[in-house]
């Protein structure tokens, strides 16, 4: 009997009848929350642009699109597995692929947040914002290289406690060790090491730049602790795994966490951004003129003098 069958079987009994409605509620808050959250952010990017401060708005941009695409198409990916029983191919390996790229280029973009302070600012601004892109493209592509590997090699599976496709092994313990380590170590681990690196040094006071708290780069301190907290369980998931060798999968209920903690953050950046007030006020007027764009301003035709 596998893995999946297993998995499957010990979902019946009475809590998957309260299970269900609960991580449908949660999931739908997270989606909306991340869609409409995350799409505002990308207006206010794109049409309030000179309204708010913002030196590196590169990784900015990529950390949003990263959040905005995995709420449209992993969390309602999830939704309608709840809902259907599953996710079926070939729509499985596409989700399980664009899992790990939208991990990769989030935590890259975080990454090159958290490093931008010890930077030379001087006159090869313009070079640095290439550079920076090249970067964020280059975690881009890191994810989509290892999204394609499991899928080319049939390890993909659906799994109801992480409520969407995920890599699954029946067959080879080496095959997973080597996997996940070089995925690791070369897409994930230097960038966590950068990122605490980089916050340690910077609340030690180490850094060439100083950031004007009207900068929309004074949330990054937020935003670090916000990806550490919600991706910590999947961290957690994926060492438990490398210390079983008979490759049993970890716990369903930290399987399911992980889900709901990463798909988590996708949905507080905005909020985090919103926390620097020259974005919020950005917001605001962006949401402003909407609102009268509907009702025209009254507009002065004549004058007339009264004789008293």
């Amino acid at each position: 009997m596998n893995w999946t069958t297993n998995i499957t079987e010990s979902e019946q009994g009475p809590w998957a009848r309260i299970e269900k409605p609960l991580l449908l509620v949660i999931l739908s808050i997270e989606m909306v929350l991340g869609i409409l959250g995350n799409g505002l952010v990308l207006c206010v990017k794109a049409v309030c642009r000179d309204q708010f401060q913002c030196v590196h708005w590169v990784p900015f941009v990529s950390l949003t699109l990263s959040d905005f695409f995995c709420a449209v198409l992993i969390i309602n990916g999830s939704l309608l597995a709840i809902l259907n029983g599953g996710q079926r191919s070939p729509w499985c390996e596409v989700v399980s692929l664009f899992k790990f790229t939208f991990i990769t280029s989030s935590i890259g973009s975080v990454a090159l947040l958290c490093i931008q302070p010890f930077l030379e600012m001087d006159s090869n601004g313009k070079r640095l914002s290439v550079i920076t892109a090249t970067v964020c493209l280059a975690s881009w592509l890191m994810g989509v290289v290892f999204g394609t590997v499991p899928v080319i090699y049939d390890w993909v599976r659906y799994d109801p406690s992480e409520m969407l496709c995920a890599v699954f092994w029946e067959t080879s313990y080496s095959d997973m060790l080597v996997y996940i380590l070089c995925a690791f170590s070369v897409s994930i681990f230097p960038q966590v090491l950068i990122i605490i690196t980089c916050s340690f040094l910077t609340s030690a006071g180490y850094k060439r730049n100083s950031i004007s708290p009207a900068d929309l780069s004074s949330v990054t301190p937020l935003l670090v602790v916000s990806y550490m907290l919600c991706y910590t369980p999947f961290a957690v998931s994926e060492m438990i795994l490398l210390a079983r060798l008979d490759l049993s999968p970890s716990p369903e209920w930290l399987r399911t966490l992980a889900s709901i903690m990463a798909y988590l953050d996708c949905s507080l950046n905005p909020i985090i951004y919103c926390t620097n007030q020259g974005f919020r006020e950005a917001l605001l007027a962006l949401l402003w003129n909407k609102r009268k764009s509907g009702f025209p301003e009254p507009v002065l035709t004549c004058m007339k003098k009264l004789e008293i």
